[in-house]
């Protein structure tokens, strides 16, 4: 069908209306230039969106991302986001997989509660040395984090700014190396390890740098590394970013597949093909195509070969009728306020990427929680928080989508079992015993691997990053001074999470984005 062509010119055409798309579409906006958003999607807000998950249940749960931390806080007053982000008193809960009886709490009110903890499941001494490491980290996310709004800052300054020690122990070395070095208990080195491995399938002690990338990127967010919760939800996120940019007459059309991009030259501008529901195929111009979709898929549509990552995920969502029982003599809703720890000793964490990396679903699988509801509860209606209900967030690591491919259903149900399995083993009684359920009698429980988030996020490999992580600064010192979002192509810029300061909730590599254009 040939296109349907309106002769509309843009100055900037923004492919997917994720949280990054939408900043991107803000500011350029707000700065005065014409901007379209195309998503292939019926909503907007990507992976940052609120769901009714179950059928005829008044609940609206961050179905795929669900906490923010590095968003900075230069974005939310330069748009004026009306976000409210809310602080967990509770740092982590972590059961002894030997003794679940057993159980690490850190509150981060209370330090004497804490050392008291530790001395709980035998690792007393690592209690000072928790404090010291998170001191470190606290001080490196201080001095680095405001840089993430500024051009890109060269390794040579990077390093002056950091420190040689920091440089040496959480850029060069493997993260494991400083880890098992602080640390001597496995629990705790699991605790803190977790934090390189979120969405990346690495392991800790690997020389190739991916879980140390994936571990700054969660000890900086903020210039604390704190991980807040969304009032309302992640759907609260997007739904601002969106009013924003319309608002400042940004254009934005869901249900628009974008099938072609022609990145122009410097004399003639890009083009941008889109095909509608009804089958109805229309393009326009633009002086910038901003590509707030993954690398993979921009590739696709300037005709060249993709190189397609792979993601390492299993995201479990739930709806409690209560919170389950601990076998630790522990508050459940100080145990599951925080990020709750599921079978993830550092030994456990390598022996879980082993067998994935075998091409098994691991039999144990390491995995977090969270209870959304400890913190904000007006994601539920009216009946369910008069009943007391609650959400559950689950993240199983190391679920390659390679480990999905073949039969999609069935493995994906097998993991989900496993992944059960695991999170019992440290509760008092099964956690289906406490799931709510549907007016049909359902059981309020729902998985996605890597697979399903490739075909409802067009997310290829489900990878949450959209591929691996990249140091927040320019890694050549001849590329310092950019903001991370070049391509081959100086008309079309990446501004999703697989920029080189993308990746999680940040609305950074939107924002990145639109200051190229802005600067030219």
């Amino acid at each position: 069908m040939p296109a349907q062509t309106s002769q509309a010119t843009f100055d900037a055409i923004v492919v997917g209306a994720g949280h990054n798309g939408l900043t991107a579409a803000a500011y350029l906006a707000r700065a005065g230039k014409s901007v379209l958003v195309l998503e292939r999607s019926d909503h907007v807000g990507g992976a940052s969106v609120s769901a009714q998950v179950f059928p005829g249940i008044d609940a609206r749960l961050s179905r795929y991302s669900y906490l923010v931390s590095l968003m900075p806080e230069a974005v939310r007053k330069e748009l004026g986001l009306r976000i409210t982000l809310s602080r967990r008193r509770f740092s982590s809960f972590t059961p002894d997989p030997v003794d679940p009886s057993r159980a690490l709490l850190v509150d981060t009110h209370d330090p004497a509660a804490t050392l008291e903890s530790f001395a709980s499941v035998g690792a007393r001494g690592d209690a000072a040395a928790w404090a010291e490491f998170y001191s470190r980290t606290g001080a490196l996310a201080a001095r680095l984090f405001p840089t993430v709004t500024e051009p890109l800052m060269g390794p040579r300054e990077v390093r002056q700014l950091i420190g040689a020690n920091d440089w040496r122990d959480f850029v060069e070395r493997p993260i494991g190396d400083v880890v098992e070095r602080s640390f001597e208990s496995d629990l705790v080195r699991g605790v803190v390890l977790t934090d390189s491995l979120i969405g990346t399938f690495a392991r800790s002690d690997a020389s190739d740098g991916l879980a140390n990338r994936c571990f700054l990127y969660h000890v900086i967010g903020g210039g604390t590394g704190d991980w807040d919760v969304p009032v309302g939800g992640m759907g609260a996120v997007s739904g601002e970013l969106e009013r924003v940019a319309r608002e400042a007459g940004a254009r934005v059309l869901t249900r628009a597949t974008v099938t072609a991009i022609d990145p122009g030259s410097p004399h003639s501008p890009a083009t941008v093909v889109w095909e509608d529901d009804d089958g109805r195929v229309h393009e326009a111009s633009a002086s910038h195509v901003l590509a707030a979709c993954a690398p993979a898929v921009l590739d696709r549509l300037l005709g060249r070969e993709p190189e397609w990552p792979e993601g390492s995920q299993l995201k479990v969502n739930m709806l409690l009728k209560r919170l389950p029982r601990l076998r630790a003599a522990a508050d459940p809703s100080a145990a599951f306020a925080g990020t709750f720890h599921i079978n993830e000793t550092a030994s456990q964490l390598d022996a879980a990427f082993a067998e994935a990396q075998s091409g098994s679903i691991p039999s144990l699988p390491p995995a977090e929680i969270y209870c959304h509801t400890l913190t904000d509860r007006s994601i539920l209606g009216p009946q369910l928080n008069e009943a007391g209900v609650h959400t559950l967030t689950l993240f199983a690591l190391h679920q390659p989508a390679s480990l999905f491919r073949a039969d999609p259903e069935a493995s994906r149900a097998a993991a989900l079992e496993t992944t059960l399995a695991s999170l019992d083993s440290v509760l008092d009684e099964p956690i289906r015993e406490c799931l709510a359920t549907t007016p049909d009698g359902e059981p309020c429980i729902e998985a996605r691997s890597p697979v399903d988030l490739e075909e409802e996020l067009a997310m290829p490999g489900g990878h949450i990053f959209h591929g691996d992580l990249s140091w927040p600064w320019a890694e050549r010192e001849e590329d310092a001074g950019t903001w991370g979002v070049e391509t081959a192509f100086p008309r079309v810029f990446i501004a999703g999470a697989g920029a080189r300061r993308g990746g999680g909730v940040s609305a950074i590599a939107g924002r990145d984005a639109a200051m190229a254009v802005l600067s030219k």
